[in-house]
């Protein structure tokens, strides 16, 4: 067959349609295999963790039951996360008195790093890390910073992808922190 004959179009429609349908495929099986779960969306209950902070010491989700929690995903090499761990540490001396509580799970990152990163910001909230991103892949993180504001109900309140903003961020605990009391539970 001569294809020079025929049109432009088709020759391209031609190459892209099977490429189009194979990815399609992969998508499908992807999906239903498991591998691209979907993310936590707000509302959900948060999903428990148990992880082990950078001294080794348990850090579980369920040990803040009733208070309002604040999970960031975050990593030494995050430029976006130079920006907002200030923020946090501003935010958990603002409320912390309100029941707010941050838990930072590293991601994809070696401790020593972690630490190091950590310590120029004079963190001093729990920070956990992720072997196999398997809280990450639970809470369907696509890269740091990701954020959760779970509620004192164990559900999510807020997501945040990429960094926060004071605004926002003020805006996200806010709203937990009205949504009820621990003695209300």
């Amino acid at each position: 067959m001569d294809f020079s004959r025929l049109p432009r179009w088709w020759l391209a429609a031609a190459a892209v349609v099977p490429l189009a349908l194979i990815a399609l495929l992969a998508g499908v099986l992807a999906i239903s295999s498991g591998a691209l779960a979907p993310a936590l969306r707000v509302g959900d209950p948060a999903p428990e963790f148990a992880l082990a902070d950078l001294d080794g010491e348990p850090v579980r989700l369920s040990d803040h039951a009733g208070q309002v929690v604040l999970v960031n995903f975050w990593a030494s090499w995050c430029l976006p996360c130079v920006d907002e761990f200030p923020l946090l540490d501003e935010a958990l001396a603002a409320h912390a008195d309100e029941g707010l509580v941050v838990i930072g799970i590293v991601y994809r990152d070696r401790s020593e790093a972690a630490r190091d990163f950590a310590a120029g910001f004079g963190a001093d909230w729990p920070l956990a890390m992720d072997p196999g991103e398997q809280v990450a892949e639970r809470y369907g993180v696509f890269g740091p910073p990701e954020s959760w504001v779970i509620g004192r109900d164990g559900r999510v309140t807020s997501r945040q992808i990429g960094p926060y903003d004071a605004a926002a961020l003020e805006a996200a605990i806010a709203e937990a922190l009205a949504t009820g009391t621990a003695e209300e539970r």
